[in-house]
């Protein structure tokens, strides 16, 4: 096993077991079945995925606030238009060009359906393909910050 291999394993259980803590609520009942799982989705993901880059946990974390604010925002946003039938919708599509590679397209993909007004539904090419309750609102600023925030978190430790 070479030392990205096991790095990205490490990484990953720290991930799969924060996961499964947060949804089993550190029951101590859940810790051995958990152990378990956590073990099996590391093997699992190390398979089905192999090592590329190191995730940068700290960049990860420091994204976190940026990206709970703007779904917070997001969310009054889409109660106001539901609430306020004055409010106009204009649904639609959206093509998107990022330059992430394909596992970093469905990662932004994954990121900006979890914010309200927005849902990613595939991707076409280089592009992905999103859905939006307001096709005039400005989210290609936003859709940037996101793919530069996920490509730093992918960077190689030489570059940041």
């Amino acid at each position: 096993m070479t030392g990205r291999r096991i790095r990205a394993g490490a990484h990953r259980a720290v991930l799969f077991a924060a996961l499964w803590l947060a949804l089993s609520g550190a029951e101590p009942a859940g810790l051995v079945p958990g152990a378990v799982l956590v073990a099996g989705s590391v093997w699992l993901s190390l398979r089905l995925m192999p090592p590329r880059r190191p995730l940068r946990l700290w960049r990860l974390v420091a994204h976190l606030p940026w990206f709970l604010g703007n779904s917070v925002l997001g969310g009054v946003d889409v109660a106001r238009r539901a609430l306020a039938p004055s409010m106009p919708l204009r649904p639609g599509w959206r093509r998107v060009q990022v330059a992430l590679p394909p596992g970093g397209r469905v990662a932004l993909g994954g990121e900006l359906s979890l914010m309200p007004g927005t849902l990613a539904a595939g991707t076409q090419g280089g592009a992905l393909l999103v859905h939006l309750l307001d096709t005039d609102a400005p989210l290609d600023r936003a859709i940037a910050h996101e793919e530069r925030a996920l490509a730093a978190m992918t960077e190689r430790a030489g570059n940041g």
